[in-house]
């Protein structure tokens, strides 16, 4: 297991331009992972409304050729509505929290949906209709209720929401996340995600640097910290969480990006 420089600051002191410099300073010795919604891209009233700035997955694409290719892409979305953000980059990614991944060498892992879970769905499109501004997701082997534009329903919704992922079965699992419930295969974890990809040339003995937003941000985070690496939630300074600095916006994790 790779461990941390001797001589590196404490990381609980250490603002997210630093901790990039510090990336850029030593690009073989580190890898990246950024979460997509609500990190690198404002969040949105609506999955359809999220606005990818120009020029931004040029930027990424650039901070990922200056570590030799260890940079990845880890989210909640699916591997499709990911590459079509971010087109024309192909970047390594896992989606759906892990449970589909495109290796560093374009190797790709796909999550299906059984039968019995697309029909789960269905059903669930359809109770939903009775719960005004809440948006069903299909993911294809996860689901997700979106209640930001209908926050009077998070008890109802989260109630319907328990008894669908029970329904599901073991192979399922529900996750909570920023106005919203999901339905996600069990296995996956963005922190298995992670450990994955550090499995993997060329990411393998670096030090990770991992910056996302969510409850579903801190298995990420907790990998980080365990290898000597970097972890930074972005959002509020008071959240719980076990991320070891925070960014106050996705803007400004862009604005780091870009100041290569």
């Amino acid at each position: 297991m790779t461990t941390a420089p001797a001589d590196r600051q404490d990381q609980s002191s250490i603002s997210v331009e630093q901790a990039l410099l510090m990336v850029r300073s030593e690009p073989s010795r580190w890898a990246v992972f950024l979460d997509i919604d609500g990190c690198l891209l404002d969040l949105a009233p609506t999955p359809d409304e999220i606005v990818v700035p120009p020029g931004l997955p040029g930027a990424i694409e650039k901070l990922r050729l200056e570590l030799g290719g260890a940079l990845a892409l880890v989210t909640g979305r699916g591997l499709a509505y990911a590459d079509a953000l971010f087109d024309p980059f192909p970047f390594p990614i896992a989606g759906l929290h892990g449970a589909e991944m495109r290796g560093p060498d374009g190797s790709m892992i796909y999550a299906e949906a059984t039968a019995e879970f697309a029909g789960l769905k269905a059903a669930l499109v359809e109770e939903a209709k009775s719960m005004p501004g809440v948006l069903i997701e299909d993911k294809g082997a996860a689901v997700a209720a979106h209640y930001r534009l209908a926050p009077h329903y998070e008890l109802a919704l989260g109630e319907r929401m328990r008894a669908f992922s029970e329904a599901a079965g073991p192979d399922w699992a529900l996750q909570l996340g920023k106005m919203v419930y999901e339905i996600r295969p069990a296995r996956a974890s963005k922190g298995d995600a992670v450990e994955r990809f550090l499995g993997e040339q060329p990411f393998t003995g670096r030090l990770p640097l991992a910056m996302g937003d969510d409850l579903t941000d801190e298995s990420m985070f907790a990998v980080a910290n365990a290898r000597g690496g970097l972890s930074f939630r972005v959002g509020p300074p008071d959240a719980k969480t076990c991320a070891q600095g925070t960014v106050g916006t996705p803007q400004d994790v862009r604005n780091v990006i870009f100041a290569a």
